[in-house]
């Protein structure tokens, strides 16, 4: 079965927040903040893939999600990162926004890659905003949100063998016949 036209929605993942925590340990004072950082979200990419000729593994996936990055931790630790989704198509591929119906991306060159949605940043934990002033602060930073889009992807055809010759000679009896 040949697919050349597919309509998909993608979401980025989105990054995780950061942490609020404080240092208890029993002989330091008023430890202070040790909040981590949020990890960054996967973004989903587009890849050409030469053994690929046609859309049809897409067809029946309606939804690409990439993964969200985590939460900090506490000791200053960072979220782990989301993992990147790659999707690979056919080379002589299109895609495009549904909503601008702008061309994102046009992937013509073997092994071009194209990021389509990126991914959302990880928040900074509580150790960032620490000041002279504020030496124990009691807020982190959220994570930001994952791009997500909604895309058609189409497939150009180069036709293999082309048909000349003069009018009405028996172009279209010699097509419909093989």
């Amino acid at each position: 079965m040949f697919i050349d036209s597919v309509k998909i929605k993608i979401k980025a993942g989105d990054g995780g927040n950061g942490l609020v925590s404080f240092r208890r340990e029993k002989y330091v004072p008023l430890g202070g903040p040790n909040g981590g950082d949020g990890g960054k979200g996967g973004s989903v990419i587009f890849e050409v893939d030469t053994n690929k000729s046609t859309l049809l593994d897409l067809k029946y996936s309606k939804n690409i999600v990439a993964q969200s990055g985590e939460n900090g931790k506490n000791k200053k630790m960072s979220g782990a990162d989301g993992k990147d989704v790659i999707v690979k198509v056919p080379q002589g591929t299109i895609i495009k926004d549904l909503k601008t119906d702008k061309v994102i991306a046009d992937l013509v060159n073997v092994n071009q890659r194209e990021v389509v949605a990126i991914g959302g940043k990880g928040g900074k934990g509580n150790w960032h905003f620490a000041s002279s002033r504020d030496s124990a602060p009691e807020f982190a930073q959220a994570g930001d949100n994952g791009e997500a889009k909604e895309i058609s992807i189409e497939l150009k055809l180069l036709a293999d063998v082309g048909l000349i010759g003069f009018p009405s000679v028996g172009k279209s009896t010699l097509l419909s016949v093989v």
